[in-house]
């Protein structure tokens, strides 16, 4: 008898998809992207196998219509564990959940049991074992068997959508033309093209971005592996890091470049770079903002839904939250671009950025991009963390063999230095007001929101005086720095107060920065905002501070990096932000504490088993392979603060209210969320929980979004200043 894959309501099941078709279909797609690390049999079998279950009469009565609930996904991989044991279990669970997810393999079990007995179709022949591959060879640590899975559930997962969605596509005609999705001679000629525009460029500053530029290309030909580029701020470490991946990918037959930063902002900016160098096509960007479900309008909103997805792209631009969290993932969105991460050049921006928590774990994972998957990883930053075996670090998981890109970065750090670093201690509210009066050009960043929104009133009045934070919508964000440029261009006052977020690769240019005190890392990143251009006669002023009160308090670890800062100015006062200085920081904040709190994520189950340690849970299943798949995932958290979007509405920054009511009867969902994001405010969960409840905003679009969109309503609570009006909320003076 005739079994389908899929049903096609109101068309003769001539036109429905055979199983065998389906099967042969996901089989071959994700052999093909297994290539990339020699996975391909096994994902051919996984490919094969995988809807098997829809072999049954009531399964396949539910395509002709019949109302009922029956899974098709347990019998293929019950027919894995029962072929091929302990290896056939864990390939089982990317069949079991390759609607949903991968499950904890304890988990698994029960719902093996409850499936039945099938007779395999005459087209399904298994192979009499399972040869191992690349990772899995010899004796593989538990680690390299996890994330092999999680490579191999992304081959079948991505595979079984596209292969879905062609099929329907064809039907309709409505296929999405497929656009080139590996770096190209093209990408590297427009890069050429721009990067020759700034040829006789005058200046010191531009003759070492030349140089530096010139260094990491030459060494584009050493083999894929790892990599640092230890470029100072304002030495054009990006446009480097962005030629040397060309050069790379090309003379390696790699296929895209993954560039990772760690702040949603910068990727968008970052992104923009990049398109306007290369092209529009060429580029994605990819962070939690867009995921881009469900996207229903035109073809390029639906290569752009499915290119993020995956990130089938010669660009990726994302955050490290969507890169390093997706290596543990376990969900179906999260893990489908997996297998693309093979024979790409991964540039980490900002390395130094990674958690602390969760460092021996993401470190565990770029040794095995490079080691199994033909990839290579880039650590690029102005201050290197010393992770590496050479450098010192007391863990299996430190890296070795690491290249450095840049031209001797002790010289370029003396030739680009701008700026003087001083520590000058305690000081209050009233002093900072003071010193910020006093100057007529300052930068001043503090630790949290807060502070920032009670030290901007108190100098509000004072002439260029500006306010910066995440409670601003991106399009006032933009409107601030660009009359903070045009101000600072023109050598009228400019008084801003800042978060840390303008830290993030924001090109603007102060004599004086002010920062709270924090870890040294961060100083460095403000000092990029001082002298930036090096047009000073002298050299920039950058004060470190302790700020005094309730509202400058901030998190024990802020504190403890800040005395480690304090210990090394002290130490290296002629330059605390030289290399020696940098390293002996980051060994101070990483070694001093143990490996074991490098490691440190608690992984949890509903079954009541607590593990302290990602990297000591997946040792842990030893010979079992009794792996937590889901646990891992929920317990690996870039940022524990999970936040959500409100939507601005009037006002200056708020979305107008035309263009809001024109996306009232919009369809397609991926050109209504970019056309919201430039109105949008995040914020923690609890406190939209508070809005909403309190009728200050409501739901948005819920038809198409569901609960992911919430409108302010209540316009006092946006300040056309200084954005969300905190103060207001936690005082409770704005509840209806």
């Amino acid at each position: 008898m005739i079994k389908y894959a899929h049903s096609v309501p109101d068309r003769s099941e001539s036109e429905w998809e055979l199983l065998e078709e389906h099967a042969q279909a996901v089989a071959l797609r994700a052999s093909t992207f297994a290539a990339g690390f020699e996975g391909q049999e096994i994902a051919c079998l996984l490919g094969m196998i995988h809807d098997l279950g829809k072999i049954k009469p009531r399964f396949q009565a539910k395509l002709r219509g019949e109302a009922n609930n029956e899974p098709h996904s347990g019998e293929g991989a019950r027919l894995l564990q029962s072929h091929y044991g302990g290896l056939g279990l864990l390939l089982g669970a990317c069949v079991a959940g390759h609607h949903s997810g991968l499950p904890d393999i304890a988990d698994l079990h029960p719902r093996l049991a409850a499936t039945q007995d099938i007779q395999l179709p005459e087209w399904l022949t298994l192979p009499a074992e399972i040869a191992p591959f690349g990772p899995l060879l010899g004796a593989p640590s538990p680690f390299s068997v996890q994330f092999a899975v999680r490579m191999l559930f992304s081959c079948l997962i991505d595979a079984d959508e596209l292969e879905t969605a062609a099929f329907y596509d064809g039907l309709t005609g409505n296929s999405v033309t497929r656009a080139p999705h590996t770096v190209t001679e093209a990408h590297k000629a427009a890069f050429d093209e721009h990067m020759a525009g700034f040829d006789g460029a005058e200046g010191p500053v531009n003759t070492l971005r030349t140089e530096i530029l010139a260094t990491a290309r030459k060494r584009a030909t050493l083999t894929p592996g790892l990599f640092s580029m230890t470029v100072p701020t304002g030495g054009g470490k990006t446009l480097a890091s962005l030629g040397f991946s060309l050069d790379h990918a090309l003379v390696h037959g790699m296929e895209r470049i993954i560039h990772v930063i760690p702040f949603t902002s910068i990727v968008e900016q970052t992104a923009d770079v990049f398109s306007r160098i290369l092209e529009p096509e060429a580029v994605v960007e990819h962070h939690s903002s867009f995921d881009w479900e469900n996207v229903t309008e035109d073809e390029a909103q639906q290569r752009l839904r499915r290119v993020t997805r995956n990130w089938d792209a010669p660009i990726i631009v994302t955050t490290a939250v969507q890169f390093f969290e997706s290596l543990f993932a376990a969900r179906k969105r999260r893990c489908a671009k997996l297998h693309n991460l093979a024979r790409s050049v991964i540039v980490i921006d900002e390395a130094q950025t990674m958690p602390r928590h969760l460092l021996r774990p993401c470190l565990a994972a770029i040794r095995e991009l490079t080691a199994y998957y033909g990839a290579s990883v880039v650590l690029s930053t102005a201050t290197q963390p010393v992770v590496t075996r050479e450098a010192g670090l007391d863990a299996p998981e430190a890296l070795s063999g690491v290249r450095e890109l840049a031209p001797d970065p002790p010289a370029l750090y003396r030739a680009l230095k701008r700026v003087r670093v001083t520590d000058v201690g305690e000081m209050g509210d009233d002093a900072l007001t003071k010193r910020i009066e006093a100057a007529s050009q300052v930068l001043t960043i503090v630790g949290n929101r807060r502070h920032a929104r009670v030290l901007f009133a108190r100098v509000a009045d004072l002439p260029g005086s500006a306010h910066l934070s995440t409670m601003m919508t991106p399009m006032h964000r933009r409107n601030v720095l660009a009359q903070v440029r045009e101000n600072l261009r023109d050598g009228a006052p400019t008084r801003l107060i800042s978060t840390s977020l303008v830290e993030a690769g924001v090109d603007i240019d102060f004599p004086l920065v002010m920062r709270a005190a924090t870890g040294l890392d961060s100083v460095a990143q403000a000092a990029g905002r001082c002298n930036r251009e090096g047009k000073l006669t002298t050299l920039g002023e950058v004060l470190v501070f302790t700020p005094m009160g309730d509202d400058a308090k901030a998190p024990e670890e802020i504190r403890a990096r800040a005395e480690i800062t304090k210990k090394i100015i002290a130490a290296h006062s002629d330059d605390p932000l030289s290399e020696v200085a940098i390293a002996e920081y980051f060994r101070r904040y990483l070694w001093q504490v143990g490996p074991e709190a490098l490691d440190a994520a608690t992984v949890s189950s509903e079954r009541g088993v607590v593990t302290v340690g990602i990297l000591k849970e997946i040792a842990a299943t030893g010979n079992d392979l009794n792996i937590r798949f889901d646990a891992i995932a929920r317990a690996f958290r870039m940022i524990d603060d999970a936040q959500a979007p409100v939507i601005i509405r009037g006002g200056r920054w708020g979305i107008p209210d035309n263009l809001l009511k024109s996306l009232e009867w919009r369809e397609g969902t991926g050109g209504i969320a970019r056309a919201l994001q430039p109105y949008i405010v995040n914020v923690p969960h609890g406190l939209r929980r508070e809005l909403e409840i309190n009728r200050a905003a409501s739901l948005w679009r819920e038809d198409l979004f569901g609960r992911e969109f919430l409108l302010l309503d209540h316009g006092n609570l946006y300040d056309e200043r200084a954005g969300m009006r905190m103060d207001k909320i936690d005082e409770g003076d704005w509840i209806w």
